[in-house]
């Protein structure tokens, strides 16, 4: 029993109340009303997303892209065709291939807009990747400390999101960070022996920006902790303690990395009543193929990397499905697909540092195949 449900049952089981018999009951259902809450009814999924941070690039190198009818269509037009109503795009402090910096998301963010969809900027405070693994500093805050750093993200975050309203793409939605497990910015953001302090701060100055650009912006934590009850709360509970302000809380899902839907769906429920926030699951993805496109390996690899769910277009697209029936039965608002439509053209390599020297280790994971065709059974549904 919880120290809250003691303390409910023992207030109303004293000697001087009114109709103990009554009373008492009351207390029993009380307790038993707090340890099984009543279920999440399903939701509906309001953020019906894709992260197409690639596909800038993609389009720059002739890249072409077809609907399931064959016919050759602009890549974002093909999604909104099969469900997709929000776009998630990254922005990288100082990226070396240039892609993926504040010009080209303020460039995409009008096509983005111009469409109709909803805007997400996911803010990695990084020139490269963030990820659970690695949060590199900018090289330009390298030297800095966690008082500069403040300052850092609270310029930065303010800047871009004001030099998106200002040309008219103000963003529905921002992610303070990308992935930050144990922090961001390491190693002065990092949380080192349960301390939060340092992160905490560099969240708030994230979300003050964003909220002093503009109110509406909804400011979104993301963390990759949809494996475990445990760390979800660690992690969320540690910069609620602190005090830390947001939004929507975001997870990351990929069923080989993470484990059963049944867990997914007990982090999102838990995550939803122990915050009081809306949930989403900000990035998903699964094969198509055990095949790759070309000389770079696959991140995942296998004929079928999870039970139940080949690698194929059928496959992809029912375990897609069966995360969103997931997701909205455990009352999330948002599923977003990492990655739909990079698909392996030589020049878009992974590594910002090398983008002509490096594949694509994730073409079997896209929802357009190699020749630019969508999967003709993938769907965002609401």
């Amino acid at each position: 029993m919880s120290k809250e449900i003691g303390m409910a049952v023992n207030h109303l089981n004293r000697p001087w109340r009114i109709g103990g018999t009554l009373l008492l009951a009351l207390a029993t259902l009380l307790a038993v009303a707090l340890v099984n809450p009543t279920p999440a009814s399903a939701a509906t999924l309001t953020m019906r997303g894709a992260d197409v941070s690639s596909v800038q690039r993609s389009l720059d190198l002739g890249a072409k892209y077809y609907n399931a009818a064959g016919t050759a269509a602009d890549p974002l037009d093909i999604l909104a065709g099969v469900g997709v109503n929000y776009v998630r795009l990254r922005v990288w402090n100082n990226p070396a291939s240039g892609y993926n910096n504040k010009a080209k998301v303020l460039a995409y963010a009008r096509t983005v807009k111009a469409k109709g969809l909803g805007l997400m900027i996911d803010f990695h405070y990084s020139d490269t990747w963030a990820d659970p693994g690695k949060q590199f500093k900018p090289a330009a805050w390298a030297s800095h400390g966690i008082g500069q750093l403040q300052t850092d993200v609270y310029n930065y975050t303010y800047d871009v999101c004001n030099s998106l309203k200002a040309q008219g793409t103000t963003p529905d939605s921002v992610q303070i960070g990308n992935e930050i497990n144990v922090g961001m910015l390491w190693n002065d953001g990092k949380v080192i022996n349960n301390d939060f302090t340092n992160l905490s701060l560099l969240l708030k100055a994230g979300y003050n920006a964003t909220k002093a650009c503009n109110g509406g912006t909804q400011v979104i934590i993301h963390t990759a902790d949809a494996d475990s009850l445990a760390n979800a709360r660690w992690f969320y509970d540690g910069i609620r303690a602190k005090g830390v302000p947001w939004d929507i809380t975001a997870l990351s899902y990929y069923c080989m990395w993470h484990g059963p839907l049944s867990t997914l769906s007990t982090v999102i429920n838990d995550a939803r009543s122990r915050y009081g926030k809306p949930v989403i699951v900000a990035e998903t993805a699964y094969p198509f193929t055990a095949a790759n496109a070309d000389s770079e390996g696959n991140v995942v690899t296998g004929s079928a990397p999870c039970s139940g769910y080949p690698a194929t277009w059928a496959g992809q697209a029912n375990e897609f499905a069966a995360v969103q029936n997931t997701a909205r039965g455990a009352g999330a608002i948002g599923v977003f697909y990492w990655e739909p439509t990079w698909y392996a053209i030589s020049g878009n390599g992974w590594d910002p540092a090398n983008i002509n020297g490096t594949g694509d280790q994730w073409d079997n994971m896209a929802t357009f195949n190699w020749t630019g065709g969508i999967n003709p059974s993938i769907r965002w549904t609401p």
